[in-house]
């Protein structure tokens, strides 16, 4: 059993999507209180008018994914708000630091089908793990900028310079810019 995971917890990723409004989380982590939960580690985000949230939390056992769902149901009955729950296994629970070299990717351009596709295989390809992405919209309707930013852990031997290069020919046939550079890891 790994070392973080105590053998009288139950662990579940939690899930919840639906149009944005006041409350979202507080509604959420009302229900997890209520219920006795321990949020352990979360994210939240608006995309577009939708809101999203997963959270990882644990419960002291006995306690069933089916108890979960039923308090969301009820909760989320009628406004608008869907959860979806998924009972974690032993391997599943534990944050396990990225290895290798972390670095940002940006990449800034006209808006069009296939940037997040291409650059994320290019990089999956050469076996690079994304930790992190964020895609936004910005600029005017007239002229919309695409922007993604991702966060990701270079396989052993590959440096910075090495994914930078990797990205050129990209950069040139999906007419935008990107840069990577390394992020310095912070000891909280």
């Amino acid at each position: 059993m790994n070392d973080c995971r105590k053998a009288n917890l139950a662990h579940f990723a939690v899930t919840i999507i639906g149009k944005d409004r006041p409350g979202i989380v507080a509604d959420t982590a009302q229900v997890l209180y209520a219920l006795g939960c321990n949020v352990e580690d979360s994210s939240c985000t608006m995309l577009g008018g939708e809101f999203a949230m997963i959270l990882i939390v644990s419960h002291e056992k006995p306690f069933s994914k089916k108890r979960l769902e039923a308090e969301f149901a009820a909760k989320n009955q009628g406004n608008g708000l869907s959860a979806f729950i998924r009972s974690l296994k032993d391997d599943e629970v534990c944050y396990r630091e990225p290895e290798g070299e972390l670095c940002l990717v940006k990449v800034y351009g006209s808006d069009k089908p296939g940037i997040v596709y291409r650059i994320t295989r290019e990089l999956a390809d050469r076996q690079v793990n994304i930790t992190d992405l964020n895609t936004k919209l910005i600029g005017s309707p007239a002229e919309p900028v695409y922007v993604l930013m991702l966060e990701a852990a270079l396989p052993q031997g590959m440096t910075v310079e090495d994914a930078s290069e990797l990205l050129q020919n990209l950069k040139r046939e999906l007419c935008v810019e990107i840069s990577v550079r390394l992020i310095t890891p912070v000891s909280l």
